[in-house]
């Protein structure tokens, strides 16, 4: 399995020598560019960046992650950042950094790539972080309960997540907040 994960990542640096272009801007020209087949994104890179067949279909693969591996696998935190608020969302990227800075003070966590935000872990998931609009970014906490609060929505049994919350600014990210970050981090220990 390492040999396999090795190759890919050394086939991935590959195609950014190539291409003379990141991984996170090759996935931002994936993304915009409307277009939603596999084999269509594959000719798009084909013709536009003169990939050969076999690059052209790992990036695609990589960046939809449609091949079951996770981009956290592939691309730093800063690269599946950027890939994440480009465009219009680009403004809500400060948000996620600064929650991003207050969970690093709790301690150790793993962080999983999805295709529309990142998920956050230790056991189990206690954060999802992404952009819910191209004006709101969205938060889910993994917690049994928080004290009520006209901040959080509670979700129906089943979720992901039990409450999310939605932020506009930096501003939103304040001491409140923070514990329900801290208290869903502890619970999932």
């Amino acid at each position: 399995m390492a040999d396999l994960q090795q190759a890919l990542a050394t086939q991935l640096a590959n195609i950014e020598k190539r291409s003379g272009k990141t991984l996170a801007e090759l996935a931002v020209i994936i993304q915009q560019s409307g277009l939603q087949k596999h084999s269509e994104l594959v000719a798009m890179l084909k013709t536009e960046l003169g990939m050969g067949h076999g690059d052209a279909n790992t990036l695609v693969h990589t960046v939809r992650q449609s091949d079951g591996q996770s981009a956290a696998a592939t691309l730093s935190d800063t690269q599946v950042l950027d890939a994440l608020y480009t465009g219009a969302k680009a403004a809500l990227r400060p948000i996620h950094d600064q929650l991003l800075e207050a969970l690093r003070q709790f301690g150790d966590f793993e962080a999983a790539a999805k295709k529309a935000y990142v998920s956050y872990r230790r056991k189990k998931q206690f954060a999802m972080i992404g952009p819910a609009t191209n004006t709101q970014l969205e938060i889910g906490l993994n917690i049994k309960e928080l004290p009520e609060n006209p901040r959080l929505k509670a979700l129906p049994a089943g979720q992901m997540c039990n409450f999310k919350l939605r932020l506009s600014t930096v501003a939103e990210v304040d001491a409140e907040l923070i514990g329900w970050l801290k208290a869903a981090y502890q619970a999932a220990a």
